[in-house]
């Protein structure tokens, strides 16, 4: 199982299948080894087709694949693992469905009790956010920096962190207590996908020495 840890670079809503692939190619080419297929927009058709195209794209990259909410999807194209949010299936039904070599994520919002129960759960890594203002989730709820220390205090899983992250707000999460940021806008709508990509890393590097 790979580890969740650095950037978690989460794909944003695209139609274009192709410039999908390009964007990604440039994050993973920054040294990205965690990646989301994440498309709320998508219908069936497109979502397999994307999502098959990523699963081959992460594999010669040595990269992870987690599948956002669709667990049967991750389950038909072998992907490395699912995230699920509170509106999706459980834990306990993507173990079911994926098996125990599988990764599961699970969102938590800014809630520390609902971490504690993903993790009793079999969660393999939990997720808290929105930290920052975000155009993906505009509305979200905030959550506090201290979480992610409560998490690592009391959680032994891995803590992502999510929501507006950027480069010059990430080192912050990281002293906290993230052992991943899951970013979308600031890797994906940069000038310079690659360099925002090795910039995160290098962030992580800076704040984990």
């Amino acid at each position: 199982m790979k580890a969740i840890s650095g950037l978690y670079a989460v794909t944003p809503d695209l139609a274009d299948t192709a410039l999908l692939l390009i964007r990604t190619g440039a994050a993973l080419a920054g040294g990205v080894k965690l990646v989301q297929y994440r498309n709320k927009t998508a219908g069936e058709n497109l979502r397999r087709e994307q999502a098959a195209a990523l699963r081959e794209m992460c594999q010669r990259h040595d990269a992870a694949l987690i599948v956002n909410d669709h667990i049967e999807l991750a389950r038909e194209i072998d992907a490395d693992g699912v995230h699920v949010g509170a509106d999706d299936a459980s834990i306990a039904t993507a173990r079911a469905r994926l098996g125990s070599g599988k990764i599961i994520g699970a969102s938590c919002y800014s809630n520390l009790q609902q971490g504690l129960a993903a993790a009793a759960q079999g969660a393999d890594y939990i997720a808290f956010g929105s930290f920052y203002a975000s155009a993906v989730k505009p509305g979200a709820t905030r959550a506090p920096l201290s979480i992610l220390q409560a998490a690592r205090q009391q959680i032994a899983l891995p803590v992502v962190a999510i929501g507006g992250i950027t480069t010059d707000n990430a080192g912050d999460l990281i002293r906290a207590g993230a052992s991943a940021v899951a970013v979308i806008s600031a890797l994906f709508a940069a000038p310079d996908i690659e360099a925002a990509a090795r910039r995160f890393r290098q962030i992580f590097q800076e704040k984990t020495a």
